[in-house]
């Protein structure tokens, strides 16, 4: 039944999302904290395409992070002042250019939030799912630049 199923969903054009293609062959990244869970994963998914390198000055594309930043606010408390919610927040700026310097992606900010309710009662289930959610938003914003890459003409 499943290979029914299988075999309808391909004949009607259905596909899986794919990464973005990129237009260039080699790619360096800068500006990244040293183990930067964020640079990790942009290197993972820009190897999957093209050459990743340490050098800026031997690739085709220089992407370079201004900032890269995860947040954490109480916003919301009981009249006890115990924090009840947190906002989390993921802020990465970047550019892109070539070695030479002529710009191909104009400083850009993207910026995701997500709200976790939380309890002293289940700290340890909520540092969790609060990695996870930081996790969640890494990944969306790997996605972004990566479409935003995409767009790319070296």
């Amino acid at each position: 039944m499943a290979a029914l199923a299988g075999a309808g969903l391909g004949g009607c054009g259905f596909a899986l999302r794919q990464p973005p293609r990129l237009t260039f062959s080699s790619i360096a990244l800068t500006g990244f904290a040293p183990r930067s869970p964020l640079a990790e994963e942009l290197r993972r998914q820009l190897a999957l395409q093209v050459r990743v390198q340490d050098a800026p000055d031997a690739v085709d594309v220089v992407l370079q992070a201004l900032q890269d930043i995860r947040e954490r606010s109480a916003v919301a408390s009981t009249a006890s002042a115990e924090v009840r919610e947190f906002q989390l927040r993921l802020r990465f700026t970047f550019r892109a250019h070539t070695p030479a310097g002529r710009e191909l992606i104009p400083r850009a900010e993207l910026l995701l939030w997500r709200d976790l309710s939380f309890s002293e009662n289940a700290a340890l289930a909520k540092e969790y799912e609060q990695e996870t959610l930081f996790r969640d938003m890494q990944s969306d914003v790997v996605l972004q630049v990566l479409r935003r890459l995409a767009a790319v003409q070296v």
